[in-house]
């Protein structure tokens, strides 16, 4: 096993035994919806002693359909996303698809995510290693977690340091995803904190026809088993109204929802810690 890292990020802490939530919508609808949903989250970490890191998509580049909803654009995102980093006062996590858009999110963020469709594109991950940032990368559907080990290195040739690893689901067949667990020690193997996708994981592509399905009673069963398996923190896509939602909708979960995770991630999490 490599020496596992440690680092923070603000004063959010990562690889220390520690559990943090990345959480919020999809993607950016409006501007007083998000700024809601990140001070709810917030609030609930904070009630609850856990790091927590906004997240918010400003571009989703690979829906389903060429007419589904892709968000406000780089510049009004950032600008949304800037008003959260101030105005909640939590480090902020978005996604990029492009090796040009790194520097100008490196700007106002404070992790880069690559897209789990992009974390086998080598040159995206070398140039989010180098901004500085912290890198968390989405591992992709068709990808064996052992083969994460490259997408880790691209990031570290670019001078990154910082990396957490993501686990989403994976393929096995058509039209659902399967979470398997052996992928968060194989992962962990690696040296970087590993976090669990709750909200992905439960995603059925495709499954409305022109939209992404899934079923979001299961995110709750699959935190619970991630968490008692020992990864290092959540990741949770939140939105007010699921079922609204201009992306994802079958996947989100409700603010209800997402604080009683919470909760139970972190009472397994310390009975774990109390155990050992």
């Amino acid at each position: 096993m490599s020496v596992f890292h440690t680092f923070s990020v603000g004063s959010v802490s990562f690889g220390d035994d520690s559990l943090v939530v990345i959480g919020g919508p999809c993607v950016i609808e409006r501007r007083d919806r998000t700024l809601e949903t990140a001070h709810f989250l917030a609030d609930v970490c904070q009630a609850n002693g856990v790091g927590f890191i906004f997240k918010a998509s400003y571009l989703k580049a690979n829906r389903t359909s060429v007419h589904s909803f892709t968000g406000p654009g780089v510049d009004e995102g950032l600008e949304i996303l800037s008003e959260v980093s101030r105005e909640v006062g939590c480090p902020i996590l978005t996604d990029v698809h492009e090796t040009d858009e790194v520097d100008t999110v490196s700007d106002v963020v404070d992790v880069i995510q690559i897209p789990a469709f992009l974390c086998r594109q080598t040159s995206l991950l070398v140039k989010a290693g180098s901004s500085g940032k912290m890198v968390n990368i989405k591992k992709g559907q068709f990808l064996s977690p052992q083969n994460m080990k490259h997408a880790i290195e691209k990031v570290e040739h670019g001078g990154g340091s910082r990396i957490a690893v993501t686990e989403r689901g994976t393929f096995f067949g058509y039209g659902d995803l399967v979470v398997d667990m052996r992928s968060f020690t194989t992962m962990r193997c690696f040296g970087y904190p590993v976090f669990f996708d709750a909200t992905h994981s439960t995603q059925r592509p495709g499954g409305l026809g022109t939209a992404t399905g899934g079923n979001r009673k299961l995110s709750g069963p699959l935190s619970r088993a991630a968490v008692a398996y020992g990864i290092d923190g959540l990741y949770l896509e939140v939105h007010p109204c699921p079922e609204k939602a201009l992306s994802d909708a079958a996947c989100q979960l409700d603010y209800e929802s997402s604080k009683r995770l919470i909760v139970d991630a972190v009472n397994i999490h310390n009975l774990l810690r109390e155990m050992h």
